[in-house]
């Protein structure tokens, strides 16, 4: 098989070419070269919209789309035939992701923000510190007994939730349906205005989809304690940024961190940048997929032999 191989990342995989399968690099913001079209299987990191579309609609020969993204929306969205097999990057993003939740998760909630800006003024912050050492503030500025809520309950949750339990929190996961996973309680989606009312910080890693867009709502936010901190390192398209700014601006939310926004790279028009009490990284959760080769030869194998696809999708 002729395997394409984008140009935005290096991937070992001689085990593939050693068994006669040909692997060529491509670039993922230009059309596919027409010598290139008869591929069978698609490797895709961080490619252009403008590119997948043309791979969609230029490719006659393709049995495999491989996403190294965990989430696999914009290759479903490029209009690939039913037939082709798409298959995401999930689990490849796990660790990673992971540690810059925690990253923000703390940052957000022992306000560095604040004290970066107390830094820059060359200011020694004695309001802060009367704030985080009064009694009755304790608990917001510690994870220690903190009510911790994710929002989208998959495998990156998996690595999360032990790190946050390790530093005391009590970890409830959101998914589609109820029960345990990875050790942890998981309630049905219809249940979380409940678990809301007691959430101190709320995780979102949900992907986008029909069903997620807007999901944080300003319903969401009036449900939260206005003491409560939000994170999204999910998708930018679940978030409904005037609600955001509005909880933030109103005080109806005590802070928020975001490495995903809709509009990627943000504008320097948007309402985020000057957002109070907000924490903004550029989508550099992930960035790294970890093991990719591995899952890119298991399913090219995996094809040639007729047997299931690791994190099918479609086709």
């Amino acid at each position: 098989m002729k395997i394409l191989v984008p140009d935005t990342i290096e991937l070992d995989l001689d085990e593939l070419t050693s068994a006669g399968n040909e692997a060529v690099v491509y670039a993922v913001d230009k059309p596919i070269p027409s010598g290139h079209r008869d591929a069978e299987v698609l490797v895709v990191w961080r490619n252009t919209s403008e590119n997948l579309a043309d791979a969609a609609h230029g490719m006659p020969h393709l049995k495999l789309v491989q996403t190294l993204a965990a989430g696999p929306d914009s290759v479903l969205a490029a209009g690939f035939a039913d037939h082709v097999a798409i298959t995401s990057g999930r689990s490849l993003h796990d660790g990673p992701v992971a540690e810059h939740a925690l990253a923000l998760v703390l940052a957000a909630i022992r306000r560095l923000d604040v004290l970066l800006e107390s830094q820059r003024d060359s200011t020694w912050n004695a309001p802060y510190n009367a704030a985080q050492s009064d009694p009755s503030t304790e608990q917001l500025y510690t994870l220690d007994g903190a009510n911790v809520t994710i929002w989208g309950f998959g495998s990156i949750a998996g690595r999360l939730a032990p790190l946050l339990h390790a530093l005391g929190a009590k970890v409830t996961g959101v998914a589609s349906s109820g029960g345990e996973r990875y050790g942890f309680p998981v309630v049905p989606a219809d249940d979380l205005p409940e678990v809301l009312r007691t959430t101190d910080v709320l995780i979102s890693i949900l992907p986008a989809t029909a069903e997620t867009a807007d999901a944080l709502n300003d319903a969401i936010l009036e449900a939260l304690p206005s003491t409560a901190i939000f994170v999204n390192v999910g998708r930018g398209a679940t978030v409904d940024e005037d609600a955001l700014v509005a909880a933030l601006q109103q005080g109806r939310l005590r802070a928020a961190a975001l490495d995903v926004t809709k509009e990627e790279p943000l504008p320097s028009g948007s309402k985020l940048w000057s957002a109070p009490n907000l924490i903004l990284t550029p989508h550099v959760a992930g960035n790294r997929p970890k093991g990719a080769a591995k899952l890119v030869t298991a399913n090219i194998q995996a094809l040639g032999e007729g047997r299931p696809l690791t994190n099918q999708v479609a086709g």
